[in-house]
């Protein structure tokens, strides 16, 4: 089916809803990439009325992957909820989008809609958006999960604190996790990628981080980013499993180029639920996403790199996780070329995988060689700080010595809590007090000095 829309006396039209789609996306590196991007701004404004006018229910009927192809299509089919749906079902692309901005969607009625809604509306709505309306939409959705504490609340900004080291040096982690712990980082997960991905490494890692845990009572969530298969060994092996992580994308093809599938997903879930180690609650799963990882591995069907991401986010809520981020800015500039695609791509990336019902977090973040810096990144914190996002990560001083990136230091985001009166997750501010390091009366951090001759033999330098 084409689709047709005349602007300036000119007609345009789009072969097919994929073409449509990706003509209306804003321009970004890796749609041109892959020769899918509007030719002419007059282009990507016609795209965006013919969207406008499509029904949102038109989704339902064409299946940009074959179904018979594809088991994240079938996934999406499957689990829709006509009933959900049902509120906005007359609604097109245009008028799904006034409504969303409007007083009557509230966080309730956005909640009941979630499952209702395909990642292909939801990408469709928010390319006629601006960045504003995605932040206003965005912030009126709590999607609350729940391990040794409580993700996603109203007025919390929680955080990853992420001790990467470039030898996986044990006493190197400890102190990087010491010296983000007296930030008051860390109430999302403490979480490592591991420079050298085995189970060995896993198993001593995990051991390290949950006896420092454990020592000091903190109400928090650790993890080893290592694949999802290695984590399912160190579970068989008793190790200290509180989360299972895993790379993920929007099509069958691009998750087999991360060695992973539907069914491993659905057996390290079972694995980690039968561990029981929540206290709160069994939201055992992390995953991170990032637009350009389908594209990248030849595995994107044609789609544009925004729409196929969103499509990641259907695989995300199958397995109810504790915490998602996208990695909006480390694929790399072949698909987010500068500071202003990054920024729109992450607001994007939040949006949809919250309306989707997802507990959406970020990395904010670049590499080296891409055209943005850390001004750039500093502006994008503070937007995802005003659009509610559910957390951000942070690597000392910034700078990612092991993946070698751009990311937050801790005390950029000590500095948003401060600056948008946010807090950490209640539990761990509550142990931030009792630590002497966070004054819940005034919502502050405290001077370290008392907790930090107390917390000091964890890093091996008391």
């Amino acid at each position: 089916m084409a689709y047709r829309h005349t602007l300036g006396g000119e007609s345009y039209c789009f072969a097919t809803l994929k073409d449509l789609l990706a003509a209306a996306s804003p321009a970004r590196s890796g749609d041109q990439l892959a020769g899918l991007a509007a030719q002419s701004d007059a282009q990507r404004v016609a795209a965006r009325h013919a969207l406008a006018n499509l029904p949102l229910a038109a989704f339902l009927q064409a299946e940009l992957v074959p179904y018979e192809h594809d088991d994240v299509t079938r996934l999406i089919v499957d689990t829709h909820d006509s009933i959900a749906f049902a509120p906005v079902a007359h609604m097109t692309v245009g008028q799904f989008r006034d409504w969303l901005l409007s007083h009557t969607a509230d966080g309730p009625a956005l909640a009941a809609l979630a499952p209702g809604l395909t990642p292909e509306m939801v990408a469709a709505v928010s390319k006629i958006m601006r960045n504003q309306d995605l932040m206003a939409v965005a912030r009126k959705i709590r999607v609350i999960t729940r391990f040794r504490n409580t993700i996603g609340l109203e007025g919390c900004l929680a955080s990853r604190l992420q001790p990467n080291h470039p030898t996986d040096d044990l006493k190197g982690i400890a102190a990087s996790t010491l010296d983000g712990l007296l930030c008051g980082m860390g109430d999302a997960v403490i979480g490592i990628n591991p420079a050298t991905d085995s189970v060995a490494n896993g198993l001593e890692l995990l051991d390290m981080l949950d006896h420092a845990r454990q020592q000091y009572d903190i109400p928090t969530q650790t993890c080893v980013l290592t694949h999802v298969t290695n984590t399912i060994e160190i579970m068989n092996r008793g190790g200290a499993v509180d989360l299972v992580f895993q790379s993920i994308a929007g099509t069958q093809k691009a998750n087999e180029g991360f060695g992973v599938s539907l069914s491993i997903l659905r057996e390290a879930h079972e694995a980690a639920l039968a561990l029981g180690r929540g206290t709160l609650g069994q939201n055992v799963m992390y995953f991170e996403t990032g637009q350009g990882a389908a594209l990248s591995a030849n595995a994107h069907h044609g789609m544009d790199q925004q729409t196929v991401e969103t499509r990641a986010y259907a695989v995300a809520r199958a397995f109810d996780p504790l915490l998602v981020n996208t990695v909006v800015g480390f694929i790399g500039p072949e698909y987010l070329y500068d500071g202003k695609q990054i920024m729109r791509a992450a607001l994007e990336d939040h949006f949809c995988a919250k309306l989707l019902g997802v507990p959406m977090g970020c990395d904010v973040c670049y590499t080296n060689h891409a055209e943005a810096d850390q001004d750039d990144m500093d502006t994008l914190m503070v937007l995802l700080g005003a659009a509610g996002v559910t957390f951000l990560i942070g690597v000392p001083g910034a700078d990612d010595v092991m993946l070698n990136y751009q990311s937050l230091s801790f005390h950029d985001i000590l500095t948003l809590r401060s600056l948008l009166g946010l807090r950490p997750a209640p539990e761990f501010a509550a142990w931030l007090d009792r630590m002497g390091l966070y004054d819940t009366s005034r919502e502050r951090m405290r001077a370290i000095a008392p907790a930090q001759t107390r917390l000091a033999a964890m890093a091996g330098v008391a």
